[in-house]
C-alpha cells in the first residue's frame, strides 16, 4: 500500500502548481483524504482534507480560497490545484489517508497511510 505526492516544484509568488497523489496497493475510494505539509522549523499542519466522495472538502484558513482538493476515485488519485502562491506556502506537501474514516478529518492523528513529501518552493 503506497500514497505517491508529485508537482512539486519552484514557483514565483503569485503562481500555480497542481499536486497530485496516486495511490496504489488497495482502493482508497471509500477514504478521506487529506494534505499536509510541513515547513522548515515547523510542525506539520493540515491545509486540506476532502470526503470519499469528494461532495466535502474543508481548508485551513491559510490556503482557503487559493487552495482547491479534488479526487478521481476512478483513478485512485487525489489532487490539490494551489494558486496565487505566496512564500510562506514554502513547505514539504504530504498525501494522507485515513482509512478509518469517510468524513472530514483535519487532524494528522486521523491519517493512517502517509505518502513521502514533495517539495513546494515560492520565491520572490
Amino acid at each position: 500500500v503506497q500514497l505517491q505526492a508529485y508537482g512539486g516544484g519552484l514557483v514565483q509568488a503569485g503562481g500555480s502548481l497542481r499536486l497530485s497523489c496516486a495511490a496504489s496497493g488497495r482502493t482508497f475510494s471509500r477514504d478521506t483524504m487529506g494534505w499536509f505539509r510541513q515547513a522548515p522549523g515547523k510542525e506539520r499542519e493540515f491545509v486540506a482534507t476532502i470526503s470519499w466522495d469528494g461532495d466535502s472538502t474543508d481548508y485551513s484558513d491559510s490556503v482557503k480560497g487559493r487552495f482547491t482538493i479534488s479526487r478521481d476515485n476512478a483513478r485512485n488519485t487525489v489532487k490539490l490545484q494551489m494558486n496565487s502562491l505566496k512564500l510562506e506556502d514554502t513547505a514539504v506537501y504530504y498525501c494522507a489517508a485515513a482509512t478509518r474514516y469517510s468524513s472530514l478529518r483535519s487532524a494528522p492523528y486521523d491519517y493512517n497511510l502517509w505518502g513521502q513529501g514533495t517539495h513546494v518552493t515560492v520565491s520572490s
